[in-house]
């Protein structure tokens, strides 16, 4: 992978204008990695006009900072656009994203369909943040990297690889980690930052405890409504988190969140453990990695049927590994 992203490093010294975007409801890892690259590119190019361009922001890591100034519809003219830990163009939270001279992708989502001039895609890293701290490592002689930035790519690592727990997670994955470590980072503030909740937060989640739901074959599964999330004056973000109240169930597998939105359609968070789910998300218009996908259903026939086809494949690969937890 040396030659991309040194590929990579030569578009991003060409260029005067570089705009960074992400996906739309970002993670730690959308943001972590595209504040990350921000910093890094500032401090190492001064004179260069460095954006970042996205509708959007996430409250469980607006710890690490804001955004900053967008850019011009004139900015875009002659700008590298770097597009972050999206898989697929509609899920851009950025619509002038073609707009500019250039386009890099860089991500670690399982392709669907391909887009940018330079795509560098490793669907076995754990997270963007890691390739971004990989980047830096491999070009440390010619980029800067600020604590600030650190502290965001860690973030990042930390919150996609579940504490360094998930599928993806590899012995490179710690020693990146450690680096940035070394580089003085104040793991404290991180981990307090994302350990702690609100009240009304711990009170809302105790609530949905006893309205998760199994399957017959062992799929934990829970639908949050928005006139209970607005009851609780809890975010889509928030509630969208609550998929982690079902992922120490003894013997689900397979765990799926229903969040209402505003217009009528429901966001579904899908997780697993042992069993690759990204295939099932795909047939429910959405997608994302192995074990952790997304998707999006419109009716409650279609919530059903999300159910049923996760409880069969569940069955099915139960069937073929017996003896799982």
């Amino acid at each position: 992978m040396t030659s991309i992203k040194r590929r990579i490093l030569n578009k991003i010294e060409k260029y005067d204008t570089i705009i960074i975007s992400r996906h739309t409801r970002p993670d730690g890892d959308a943001v972590g990695s595209t504040l990350g690259l921000y910093g890094i590119l500032k401090e190492t190019y001064p004179d260069k006009r460095i954006f970042l361009d996205n509708e959007d922001y996430s409250e469980y890591v607006s710890f690490l900072g804001g955004e900053g100034e967008h850019p011009t519809d004139e900015d875009y003219k002659n700008a590298l656009v770097m597009v972050l830990d999206v898989g697929t163009e509609r899920r851009i939270s950025n619509k002038r994203y073609d707009k500019g001279a250039y386009l890099i992708k860089i991500d670690h989502h399982i392709i669907e369909v391909d887009y940018g001039d330079i795509s560098w895609v490793e669907e076995e890293r754990s997270s963007v943040c890691e390739m971004i701290a990989d980047f830096y490592l491999t070009f440390r002689n010619r980029l800067k990297m600020p604590l600030h930035s650190a502290e965001c790519l860690y973030t990042g690592m930390v919150t996609d690889s579940g504490r360094f727990r998930f599928r993806g997670t590899s012995g490179e994955t710690m020693r990146i980690a450690g680096e940035l470590i070394d580089m003085g980072i104040d793991l404290e503030m991180i981990y307090a930052n994302l350990g702690s909740e609100d009240f009304e937060l711990v009170k809302f989640r105790a609530s949905l405890t006893s309205k998760i739901r199994i399957t017959e074959h062992g799929v934990a599964y829970l639908h949050i409504s928005s006139a209970m999330r607005k009851r609780h004056k809890m975010s889509q973000e928030e509630a969208s988190n609550s998929i982690s109240l079902m992922e120490h169930i003894k013997g689900s597998l397979i765990w799926l969140a229903f969040i209402e939105n505003d217009d009528g359609t429901v966001r579904v968070r899908l997780r697993s453990r042992f069993v690759e789910v990204q295939e099932l998300a795909t047939r429910f218009h959405g997608g994302g990695h192995a074990c952790a996908s997304g998707a999006t259903v419109y009716s409650k026939e279609e919530e059903e049927a999300l159910v049923s086809q996760a409880d069969k494949l569940l069955y099915e690969y139960k069937k073929e590994n017996p003896g799982l937890i």
